[in-house]
């Protein structure tokens, strides 16, 4: 199960990821990949906003992850550009940060191999002319059930 959507401006991808976040109740892994400069952080920093974040939403760039709680939503932002090797991630005990009412937000997901838990629902986002397209892919019958709820469809 997939959606694509095509030549989407920035507001209209802030608007898409807030639409998410009720489907995100229940927690889960979200895939985000694309290019540098494709909208990964924004759309992150967007969803993060509408889940009830009200820190300041720093991108992981440089410390690999930032956490909040949203409610009873354990959330752990994942920036894996840095990754030179999947071994990296060793220390970041990622098991514990799964499961449950935890979501895991994982941008750069194709650099930590084998040791990040498999994803729910992926978003590729890319450069398009005018704006960026975003493909959402069901990887699971939970990310099924999110892309369902969803339907960024309507919110285009």
């Amino acid at each position: 199960m997939s959606v694509a959507l095509r030549g989407l401006d920035e507001p209209q991808l802030v608007q898409i990821a807030a639409r998410l976040a009720p489907a995100l109740r229940a927690g889960g892994v979200l895939e985000l990949r694309g290019d540098l400069g494709a909208g990964k952080t924004t759309f992150a920093r967007a969803l993060l906003q509408a889940l009830g974040v009200d820190a300041r939403i720093k991108s992981p760039t440089y410390s690999l992850i930032e956490s909040y709680r949203a409610g009873p939503l354990d959330i752990h932002h994942l920036d894996l550009y840095r990754i030179a090797d999947p071994g990296e991630l060793e220390w970041l005990g990622l098991a514990e940060l799964t499961g449950g009412t935890s979501l895991l937000l994982v941008e750069w997901p194709e650099r930590g191999g084998g040791a990040l838990p498999p994803a729910d629902l992926q978003l590729r986002l890319s450069h398009a002319d005018p704006g960026r397209d975003l493909v959402a892919i069901a990887m699971s019958t939970a990310g099924a059930a999110m892309l369902d709820e969803w339907n960024p469809a309507c919110a285009a």
